[in-house]
């Protein structure tokens, strides 16, 4: 029998507790069943298996990122906006080291709560970029610009891979104002007249 008071909510959440401590690539379900105290077949009553637990991390780590960048930008716009959501973006992935890559995998569809955690992060970027006269495919495309750009400084930052003498601090921040260059002279398809043009 399951133990008493577990249910797939508690096992998800200690995931997510567990992945920050040991690392997101040795959470395994045999750790986290020793964590909570069952056996392992325990598990199997809240979660189908191993990816199905990734996933359900995944919603989880998505829907926390989804809250604090749209929390960071609120009231704000353009580079100010685009600055407090890059810091937040970056703040979440130092505190929760282990959870964080989980909110890069792809929403499942058949996940409502899964779902709209991806909706609210792209949203809270679309949000950011309406600042700057970006929507439609423009949007896209700055928000997959700016996800590489995020991801792959945090990545290579919690991998250690910046040796060289400088600040990192300062270094992230530099990559956030060449967005903001970036997103006020996007380039537009002929024919397209900027917002800013008709103010």
């Amino acid at each position: 029998m399951p133990r008493v008071g577990l249910n797939q909510q508690t096992v998800v959440r200690e995931a997510a507790r567990l992945a920050d401590e040991v690392g997101y690539r040795q959470l395994t379900l045999a750790a986290l069943a020793s964590r909570l105290g069952v056996a392992l077949p325990s598990l199997y009553k809240h979660v189908r298996g191993a990816d199905a637990l990734d996933q359900k991390l995944s919603a989880l780590a998505t829907a926390e990122l989804a809250t604090e960048m749209t929390t960071a930008a609120v009231g704000r716009a353009g580079g100010d906006a685009l600055r407090a959501m890059a810091d937040a973006y970056r703040g979440y992935a130092h505190r929760h080291p282990g959870r964080y890559p989980a909110t890069q995998r792809v929403p499942d569809p058949a996940d409502p709560e899964h779902v709209a955690a991806g909706e609210r992060a792209v949203g809270a970027i679309f949000a950011v970029l309406r600042g700057y006269g970006l929507t439609d495919d423009d949007a896209v495309d700055a928000t997959r610009a700016l996800r590489s750009a995020l991801h792959g400084f945090v990545s290579l930052e919690a991998a250690g891979g910046f040796g060289l003498p400088r600040d990192v601090d300062r270094s992230y921040h530099q990559l956030v104002a060449g967005m903001d260059v970036a997103f006020r002279s996007w380039p537009r398809p002929r024919g397209t007249v900027d917002q800013a043009d008709q103010q």
